[in-house]
Formats: structure tokens, C-alpha cells, sequence
């Protein structure tokens, strides 16, 4: 099964919105993640993956499997399993 987890920067923020409606259409269930709140997870999406936009997309906690923005794209192909 696979683990998918989006760090978002809040309601305010379109290209997050989109991801998780994208996923919801794909049935593809994720963890959402405020990094409005969660210092931790904040530092871990800047310092360890080097991202400074919002939604990042991790995908089973593997460190070459994620994303930023809205990828359709990718989620598609993580719908299909196809995801690498």
C-alpha cells in the first residue's frame, strides 16, 4: 500500500487545494500536513528536502519519490501505480 503525504500551507494556498482534490478524485488516500503548525514538519520539508513552496508531496517517506505544486501528472501516475 501506498503512504502519501501532503505538507500543505493552508486553505489559502490554491495549488494545495487542487493536490487534495486530485488525489480525492484518484482515490488515493494521503495524510495532510499543516506547516503552518508543525515546526518540525516544516524543517523537514525545507532543510531536508529543500523546498520553500507549498504542497509537497512525499510518497512511501522515500527521499526521491516527492514533489512541489500541483502535479497532476505525478498523481496520476501514482493512481496507476506507476509512481518512480
Amino acid at each position: 500500500m501506498t503512504s502519501v503525504t501532503v505538507y500543505s500551507a493552508g486553505p489559502a494556498c490554491v495549488q494545495c487545494t487542487q493536490t487534495f482534490e486530485h488525489l480525492k478524485r484518484r482515490g488515493v488516500d494521503f495524510t495532510k500536513v499543516d506547516l503552518r503548525t508543525k515546526v518540525a514538519a516544516l524543517e523537514y520539508v525545507t532543510d531536508q528536502l529543500g523546498y520553500s513552496q507549498a504542497p509537497v508531496v512525499v510518497v512511501d517517506d522515500e527521499p526521491e519519490n516527492h514533489w512541489y505544486g500541483f502535479r497532476p501528472d505525478l498523481i496520476d501516475r501514482l493512481f496507476t501505480g506507476a509512481v518512480k
